[in-house]
């Protein structure tokens, strides 16, 4: 990966934590970045029209009708991530090489149908965050790596050894608040990387 930065990913429906660091893991860039456009539901699949509705629908939205509004959703999130990750791009002063992102199982089901029963509607809507996430990386040359949010941070400290505490939590002290659980784990992705 040589002398660019490593992106890490800590994210939520609608929105992430980022943080780029060089090669060593000093951080370079932190920000929360929206990945969604204002007034769009953040989660079609378990709201099934979502917040974006004045009440809560008392009968589900038929198949076609919830692909129809997932397919808006997803849009909007392809715009809005595609704008954040290009703004983080151009703020930093070294190429982007790579994004790390949380682990999503890789047969995850496609079909509305069948994204929309339990156990798989707690976490579509975050799949498809991550999809676009990954999507977009690749499309921008980046290399895109998976994390597993419970286990990173204790794998970033074995990795880093005695300078684990500096890593992980020194930015804090140099940079200032936030800096958040989300922030060390998204630092912590791009140390496990290496």
């Amino acid at each position: 990966m040589g002398g660019g930065l490593r992106l890490g990913v800590a994210h939520h429906l609608g929105w992430a934590v980022t943080v780029a660091a060089s090669a060593d893991y000093h951080v370079v860039d932190r920000r929360r970045i929206a990945l969604i456009e204002p007034g769009v539901s953040a989660a079609p699949i378990r709201h099934e029209g979502g917040p974006h509705l004045l009440h809560r629908r008392a009968e589900p939205l038929e198949d076609d009708a919830l692909s129809d509004l997932v397919a808006d959703v997803c849009a909007s999130v392809v715009r809005a991530t595609s704008l954040a990750l290009d703004e983080i791009a151009a703020g930093v002063s070294a190429p982007i090489v790579s994004v790390s992102l949380r682990a999503w199982p890789a047969d995850f089901p496609g079909a509305i149908a069948v994204q929309r029963l339990v156990p798989y509607e707690s976490r579509a809507d975050s799949v498809m965050y991550l999809q676009v996430l990954a999507d977009l990386a690749g499309e921008r040359g980046w290399g895109v790596h998976a994390y597993r949010a419970r286990d990173v941070e204790a794998e970033a400290a074995r990795l880093l050894g005695q300078r684990a505490d500096q890593v992980l939590h020194g930015p804090r002290a140099t940079l200032g608040p936030p800096w958040s659980k989300d922030h060390r784990m998204a630092l912590a992705a791009t140390v496990a990387v290496t």
